[in-house]
């Protein structure tokens, strides 16, 4: 009686935009966005890259949908939410994602052709205030702000030269070993009483600045 022959290798998923998109970002995770070009994406996805076309334009597109894919990600303000919560959500929200995704933070506000999840998260937020009363002009500016510390922080953190305490604690110390005691007094005191300080983390700056920032769209909304 013969054998029975081996099982032949798993069949593939079928090629798909949401597959080509997840592929890429996995792509960009571990070789940076410089890594990601259409030839390398089907060596990935073991198709030519002709292939990708069917399902993303060009490279435009294909960045287009990647940003989606992170704002996708990132949770929608809950509906009865008081808007001073809803936005330190969003906020921490969005910088979870820009952590997970680092590739992501300079592009996240570059595209000019916004995919679903973009604009459904950009909806959300501007209602949430809208609904909290905010005027137009006070979303706006809410906004602005909101974005601008939330991105700006998360590249900022992106490009320090630590990542943990002991790492800040030997850069620290490195640096004050190079110039004369009594130089630069006021950058050896907050370096001493504060950064060299047990559970000194830096990330942790991110709740003091976003609080500062609603302490004072909330006294706009009031005097609005």
């Amino acid at each position: 009686m013969p054998l029975p022959s081996p099982p032949g290798p798993a069949p593939r998923a079928p090629l798909s935009r949401e597959r080509v998109l997840r592929a890429a970002v996995a792509l960009a995770e571990t070789g940076g966005i410089e890594a990601l070009t259409m030839r390398r994406l089907g060596q990935e996805l073991r198709v030519e890259a002709m292939s990708l076309y069917r399902h993303v334009a060009n490279k435009e597109d294909l960045l287009d949908g990647m940003v989606d894919v992170v704002f996708g990600e990132i949770e929608l303000p809950q509906a009865g939410t008081d808007w001073r919560t809803a936005m330190r959500e969003r906020a921490s929200s969005v910088r979870a994602a820009l952590t997970r995704h680092p590739w992501a933070t300079p592009l996240m506000q570059s595209r000019s052709t916004p995919g679903p999840a973009t604009l459904r998260h950009h909806d959300a937020v501007i209602g949430t205030l809208r609904a909290a009363g905010f005027p137009i002009a006070l979303v706006a500016h809410a906004f602005s702000a909101l974005d601008s510390y939330i991105y700006g922080f998360a590249m900022q953190q992106r490009s320090l030269p630590f990542e943990t305490g002991e790492e800040t604690a030997e850069l620290a110390t490195a640096i004050m070993a190079g110039f004369p005691a009594g130089q630069y007094p006021h950058l050896v005191e907050l370096t001493v009483d504060h950064v060299l300080q047990p559970g000194y983390d830096y990330g942790a700056e991110f709740e003091f600045g976003l609080d500062l920032i609603l302490d004072g769209l909330e006294r706009a909304l009031r005097t609005a």
